[in-house]
């Protein structure tokens, strides 16, 4: 289960993810690699329906599958003697399927930062800040803006807490790597479209992991508090 050694130094990772990210220009350097300033293009169409399906609809649609067969399984092997051993795992991917989406989306809601095809560097009409700057006194925001962190790959990024329900090194090993990898294909597909920054993903998958270890410390500490429920 999660110590609180573990959050701490998640914690510290995630203080410095968006410290480094904020006072570099790493972001934009990478993100003009993506986009054609002669054309006004980004290197991928957010119209390609391929693209969008297998990157965005069709694999959010996947993940809520995923969810919902794990919910329907829990509910149906709860009492059978074998599936004891992993009550408490199930519940933290449950829980993190759910929440880690849902706490990302509403921090979007909060920041109030721009996407990169919104800034003036890429032709939006959005100037470039960072997630603790106001925008400048004589800039006239029409609209609040929804791009920070990322929280189309936060689905993706709440799969880390299988590590949680395998019990051998390599299946966490093969379910944290399987997490990392969905996650950063729904977040580097939104890079390419022009949606996101590297920092929205990478703040996302350090975000998820951090809430992911709350979640777990949580269940932890409600199976001991309430032994009636037999986590």
């Amino acid at each position: 289960m999660a110590s609180a050694k573990q959050l701490w130094l998640s914690a510290v990772i995630l203080v410095g993810t968006i410290l480094f990210f904020g006072i570099t220009d790493v972001d934009v350097w990478v993100q003009s690699h993506f986009y054609d300033p002669s054309t006004h293009q980004w290197i991928v169409d957010t119209d390609n329906s391929v693209l969008k399906f297998v990157f965005y609809d069709g694999i959010k649609r996947l993940l809520i599958l995923v969810a919902v067969v794990l919910f329907v399984l829990t509910v149906i092997r709860w009492k059978h003697p074998g599936f004891k051993r992993y009550r408490r795992g199930m519940l933290i991917v449950l829980l993190s399927s759910v929440l880690v989406p849902f706490i990302v989306g509403s921090l979007k809601a909060f920041t109030n930062i721009p996407c990169p095809k919104n800034l003036e560097i890429f032709d939006g009409t959005y100037p470039h800040t960072c997630v603790w700057e106001k925008y400048p006194s004589d800039f006239c925001q029409k609209e609040k803006m929804k791009c920070w962190p990322a929280g189309h790959a936060s689905g993706g990024f709440a799969l880390l807490s299988l590590v949680f329900l395998f019990r051998s090194r390599k299946n966490k090993i093969l379910s944290a790597s399987a997490a990392i990898v969905i996650g950063w294909s729904m977040g580097s597909y939104k890079m390419l479209i022009g949606d996101h920054f590297l920092s929205h993903t990478a703040i996302t998958m350090v975000l998820a992991w951090f809430l992911i270890l709350l979640i777990a410390q949580g269940v932890e500490r409600l199976g001991k508090r309430f032994v009636s429920i037999s986590l």
